[in-house]
């Protein structure tokens, strides 16, 4: 059995942060970032990106989920509708999978404290602090397991993600 971790958020949350850290921490994993399936210059949502980026991502995790080195599969995006969450996991072959719907979270504070600082070094453009914090009131209605980010290190993170879908020992994984 596969385990597949679809962590959403936030953007500045600290998805990729921590989906690094779960990669180290379980064995026999592997890492996607969504955003990787369709880093373009200038970014374009528009429905044809839209649907290009989910058949890009679904390929991917089934890549994954078909290859005998993997065992712990770790995708993340913003995934801030259900329905992203949904189309996912029906275009992924989950007949041998356990997939782990997962939520991090963190105040408005934190996120425009975090977001402002990327955007002063250069890292993201100053329209993503708003749109970010405005989209986080709609991971409580979202079908997953919530992980509040604020004042929690990531190890701490993911090691209550592992304890909180495995119940076993971590490392084992």
């Amino acid at each position: 059995m596969k385990n597949i971790y679809l962590i959403g958020g936030a953007m500045g949350v600290g998805k990729t942060t921590v989906c690094q850290r779960l990669k180290s921490k379980l064995n026999n994993s592997v890492f996607l970032d969504g955003d990787w399936c369709w880093d373009a210059h200038p970014f374009r949502a528009t429905e044809e990106t839209k649907q290009m980026v989910m058949q890009n991502i679904c390929f991917l995790l089934n890549q994954f989920i078909h290859c005998s080195a993997y065992d712990n599969i770790i995708f993340c995006w913003v995934m801030h509708e259900q329905s992203i969450i949904d189309n996912i996991i029906k275009n992924i072959d989950s007949t041998k999978c356990d997939i782990k719907p997962i939520s991090l979270i963190c105040s408005p504070e934190t996120l425009r404290t975090r977001l402002e600082c990327d955007v002063a070094k250069g890292l993201r453009t100053a329209d993503v602090v708003e749109r970010s914090i405005n989209r986080l009131p709609l991971y409580a209605e979202l079908n997953t397991q919530k992980f509040d980010t604020d004042d929690t290190s990531i190890d701490d993170i993911a090691d209550m993600i592992i304890e909180a879908c495995m119940g076993t020992d971590k490392h084992e994984q």
